[in-house]
């Protein structure tokens, strides 16, 4: 039995977070934006989860360049982008994983360097359960957006 082959999109943005945390729901709502927008055949995968975790690190086979996107209490605002490299996490476990500690974990799994990639963290203010997006982070938000839409046409 032959099984087929997935295509697999060249980019890959991955955003993340608890869209029950108020600012927390940034990288998750970032890349429903973008999917919402994005031209069919445009070679863009979309994913999104709460965490980052060691089997992510099978979602980036076959990419050309990988977009992380975070929220953050700790950037500058309305966001920071920064290239990142592989580094192993001495926290390593079966729970959430750093974005550079996934890149490790494909080196590992693959014993080839992972694809490109870069972090994008938008700043948020309130991360409390129940919280509703911060007009801030909302504000943020809108402009990392216009970042990466440049960001995905410099393929």
């Amino acid at each position: 039995m032959t099984v087929p082959l997935r295509l697999v999109a060249p980019l890959l943005v991955f955003g993340w977070g608890n869209r029950s945390r108020g600012d927390d729901a940034l990288g998750p709502l970032c890349v429903e934006s973008l999917r919402a927008t994005a031209e069919p055949g445009a070679g863009v995968e979309f994913l999104d989860d709460y965490q980052l975790q060691i089997e992510h690190a099978l979602d980036l086979v076959g990419r050309a360049r990988v977009l992380f996107v975070d929220a953050s209490l700790s950037c500058c605002a309305p966001f920071e982008a920064r290239i990142l490299p592989a580094a192993p996490d001495v926290s390593l476990g079966t729970h959430a994983l750093s974005p550079s500690a996934l890149l490790h974990v494909f080196w590992e799994l693959r014993g080839e360097a992972a694809p490109p990639s870069t972090l994008l963290a938008i700043r948020g203010e309130r991360f409390e359960l129940g919280a509703s997006l911060s007009d801030a982070a909302r504000s943020n938000l809108m402009q990392a957006l216009a970042w990466c839409r440049i960001w995905l046409r410099n393929s």
